[in-house]
C-alpha cells in the first residue's frame, strides 16, 4: 500500500514537471518557436478552439512564424485571437497566411519574461509540494488506522521527501535554462 502511494506520488510529480516544461515553451524568447502560440485560443463559429487545431504553425526563419489556416475563412478570427493573446507580436495577414515577425526583446521585456518564468516555476513547485502534502496525509491515515507501523511511515516519508527534492531540483534546472535563454542577447 505504501509503495503504491509513493509510486502514484512520483507519477503525479513527474506530470507536474512536464506540465511546467510545457508552460515554459509558451514563454517567448528571442527566437521564433511554434510553441509560442500553443496557448492561443480562437473563437471559431462560437466554439473556443486551440489555434494548433485550426492551422499549421511553422518557423521558417529564426525571427518569423507563419500560420497557415486549414480553413481560409478563419484567417480573420485567427488574427484577432493572436492580437488578443497579448504576445507582443503584431500579425501580418496577406489573405492566405499570417506572418508573425518576432521583434528583438528589450532588456526590460527580457526581465519581465524572466519574472513570468519564475512564476511558472513556482506554480510547479507548489503543485509538487501539494502532492507531497496529500501523500503525507495518506501515510498518516494508514498509520492511524493500524495498516502500517511508524517505522514504515517514517521511511516512506523520507523516500517521499527525496522524490520531492529531486523533482524540485529538476524544475530549478528547467528554470535556469529558460532564464538563460530569455536573457541571452
Amino acid at each position: 500500500m505504501i509503495d503504491d502511494l509513493l509510486k502514484d506520488a512520483q507519477e503525479r510529480m513527474h506530470k507536474s514537471v512536464e506540465a511546467t516544461r510545457g508552460e515554459f515553451g509558451s514563454v517567448r524568447t528571442g527566437r521564433a518557436s511554434p510553441a509560442l502560440l500553443d496557448r492561443v485560443v480562437v473563437d471559431y463559429y462560437g466554439t473556443q478552439t486551440p489555434l494548433t487545431q485550426m492551422a499549421t504553425v511553422s518557423a521558417p526563419e529564426a525571427r518569423l512564424l507563419t500560420v497557415m489556416p486549414y480553413d481560409a475563412a478563419s484567417l480573420g478570427d485567427i488574427e484577432r485571437a493572436i492580437v488578443a493573446a497579448d504576445l507582443g507580436i503584431t500579425p501580418g495577414n496577406d489573405g492566405n497566411i499570417i506572418r508573425l515577425s518576432i521583434p528583438e526583446l528589450t532588456e526590460e521585456r527580457r526581465k519581465e519574461l524572466a519574472k513570468i518564468a519564475k512564476g511558472i516555476a513556482e506554480e510547479g513547485r507548489i503543485a509538487i509540494r501539494n502532492i507531497r502534502r496529500d501523500v503525507m496525509q495518506d501515510l498518516k491515515a494508514l498509520k492511524d488506522s493500524g495498516e502500517s507501523g511508524s517505522d514504515e511511515e517514517h521511511r516512506a516519508e523520507e523516500s517521499l521527501q527525496k522524490q520531492t527534492d529531486a523533482q524540485i531540483a529538476e524544475l530549478d534546472e528547467l528554470l535556469a535554462r529558460k532564464e538563460s535563454e530569455i536573457l541571452e542577447v
